[in-house]
């Protein structure tokens, strides 16, 4: 007796997890619908979403117009998406980035704070858990945070290295913040997330073999192969490691541009490429000319993840993705004349926010497996 109980809990928890994915992954569903897609009775399914109204994970939606002229309408239901929010956050040497999602990944807000490259490992992450409970002010706790950090990040959410943010390395991140944030915390290391973005929402959408190629203040990789994030073995995939020396070749002609056209300013290497930018799009033709340059080096780098990883795309995002056409046309010229099957080469239209973007995506991946697993 005691089997065939613990077995008619298990079936009953499994239907339960089977309607709430069908709801999760649906629009707007009858109760016929949801018992003839879950493949139980019409009173199994009922039972069911009786508890789930009552967990709040569904709610039941209004009758549509003309639903009376034709007798009794039939109940409808849908994913509760507001029940609950997520947060998103991108950690980065000069800002903190933080977005707050709904449970169907609807943004709610954006958040933005300023941020030196020295600031202590201390401070910086105290300026993280306030940017989440800011974030987070008048919704509750979130049900997950993400947080997408630059350098080697391993499975535990530790900072194994970080050239780009003075005393990151060694940060146990997520243990730091999970004993300050009272919600699931996860770490991931911030190019898997900028292309974790572009796949949900972005210029990948329906692509399943992309190189994203981050362009700022830094450069950075992100991999989808086979529709699947790429790690490596040491979770250093995205990593490219010190770039004092290749860097600064990379942005040579930018950066001797905008030293000639306005000596009296220092920039820093992304911070000359916007100002080339902007004065190529003004029709100044040495300023489009270096940017050539700059786009034609960038091409060479991605020379060698092209030809052997052979993707469908290449995705150039990070603050100069908005130079456009500007940086794309001559990567996409020199990948055309050197690659044996030349990727399309595409310009996010995430920009700045792609990496807090992709932290909204895992924290809802992650919500939806123990959601699941809570439920079954």
């Amino acid at each position: 007796m005691r089997q065939e109980s613990g077995d008619a809990s298990l079936l009953r928890r499994l239907n339960s997890a089977a309607i709430l994915r069908i709801l999760r992954d649906g629009e707007v569903v009858t109760l016929t619908e949801l018992a003839r897609a879950a493949r139980v009775s019409r009173p199994t399914a009922e039972g069911i979403v009786e508890e789930l109204l009552a967990k709040r994970w569904a709610e039941e939606c209004a009758e549509e117009p003309g639903d009376r002229r034709r007798g009794r309408p039939a109940r409808r239901f849908r994913f509760h998406g507001t029940a609950g929010h997520v947060v998103g956050v991108d950690v980065g040497g000069y800002k903190l980035l933080a977005m707050t999602a709904d449970l169907n990944g609807e943004i709610l807000a954006t958040r933005r704070v300023a941020v030196s490259p020295e600031l202590p490992a201390a401070e910086r992450i105290g300026a993280v858990v306030a940017l989440v409970e800011e974030s987070a002010a008048g919704g509750g706790e979130p049900a997950a945070v993400v947080v997408g950090t630059t350098g080697v990040v391993d499975e535990a959410g530790r900072v194994v290295k970080s050239v780009a943010i003075p005393g990151w390395t060694g940060v146990a991140l997520q243990a730091e913040l999970a004993g300050r944030i009272p919600a699931p915390v996860l770490v991931e290391n911030d190019m898997r997330l900028a292309v974790l973005a572009e796949h949900w929402r972005g210029a990948a959408k329906g692509y399943r073999d992309v190189v994203y190629l981050f362009t700022g203040n830094r450069l950075g990789l992100g991999l989808l192969i086979g529709g699947t994030l790429h790690r490596g073995s040491h979770a250093a995939s995205g990593e490219i490691g010190d770039q004092s020396s290749g860097y600064r070749l990379a942005f040579r002609n930018v950066i001797d541009y905008a030293l000639s056209a306005d000596p009296g300013e220092l920039r820093s290497p992304g911070q000359s490429a916007e100002f080339a930018v902007a004065r190529a799009r003004e029709g100044d033709e040495s300023a489009v000319r270096a940017v050539e340059a700059f786009a034609t080096r960038l091409a060479e780098g991605l020379v060698t993840i092209v030809n052997p990883l052979d993707p469908e795309l290449v995705v150039v995002g990070g603050g100069l993705s908005q130079a456009g056409p500007l940086l794309v046309e001559p990567i996409q010229r020199h990948l055309d004349r050197v690659t044996l099957y030349p990727p399309e080469v595409v310009a996010s239209r995430l920009g700045n926010e792609s990496v807090a973007l992709g932290a909204v995506r895992l924290a809802l991946d992650h919500l939806d497996r123990t959601l699941f697993a809570a439920t079954s």
